[in-house]
């Protein structure tokens, strides 16, 4: 069983959701920028991750398990701008003790921390419509992906000028383009995030749907800071 194919190792297993590691690994194949991160099986070893990759980290539950991992055990999945061993070290403690106490098994992501003021977060999704076959979702992400709602659509596979056209359509567009004197985002780079996304649902038959949410989008490019691949069946 191959590493490189997360998607056939995770059917292997019985498993109808990749971890994060593994999305995002999927996602970095397909030429989408994701923070740097490793993989965690002890308090000490996350805390020598975070050394390696340099504060301020952040640390979150990795458990096919857990797919909503903001909203798990209280909060204990994710913790954000960890700038010390520390800080580190009880938040890796934190998820294990909840793990255990849940009785599922898990290990820790430490990833690079990225700014998020140094841009606009956007979600991107793909799935498999039982009408209309693959379709790509873009719209305004993180927390003010339910609130506003702003999201448009397109049939995959996209070509980058209707891949730039999704962006376009929407009402947040303005946000992107340098709202207020706020630098432009890269929106090329963006646009690829969407066709790639698209790509993917189209090619790989056992992918029901793709969350990659949000991607942080700036005037440096676009970086998939959080990504959920459920496979067919799980629905």
């Amino acid at each position: 069983m191959s590493e490189a194919d997360p998607v056939r190792r995770a059917r292997e297993e019985g498993r109808t959701a990749l971890t994060e590691p593994e999305a995002k690994r999927l996602l970095a194949d397909a030429g989408i920028s994701t923070p740097e991160f490793e993989v965690a099986t002890t308090v000490e070893a996350a805390v020598d991750a975070a050394s390696r990759l340099g504060f301020p980290v952040v640390v979150k539950v990795c458990s096919a398990a857990v797919t909503h991992k903001s909203e798990w055990a209280a909060g204990a999945g994710v913790a954000v701008g960890l700038d010390t061993p520390d800080a580190v070290r009880a938040a890796a403690d934190r998820i294990f003790e909840a793990a255990a106490d849940r009785g599922i098994a898990a290990d820790v992501l430490v990833e690079t921390a990225v700014d998020l003021d140094a841009g606009t977060e956007v979600i991107v999704g793909g799935l498999r419509d039982p009408s209309f076959g693959p379709v790509v979702l873009t719209g305004l992400g993180g927390v003010f992906t339910e609130v506003f709602e702003d999201t448009s659509h397109r049939l995959a596979p996209l070509g980058p000028r209707a891949a730039r056209s999704a962006i376009d359509d929407l009402r947040a567009s303005t946000l992107l383009s340098g709202f207020r004197g706020r630098p432009a985002a890269d929106l090329d780079a963006l646009a690829d995030v969407v066709r790639c996304v698209g790509d993917l649902v189209v090619d790989r038959d056992a992918i029901a749907e793709v969350d990659v949410n949000p991607v942080l989008a700036t005037a440096d490019g676009a970086v998939a800071l959080d990504a959920l691949v459920v496979l067919e069946g799980a629905r």
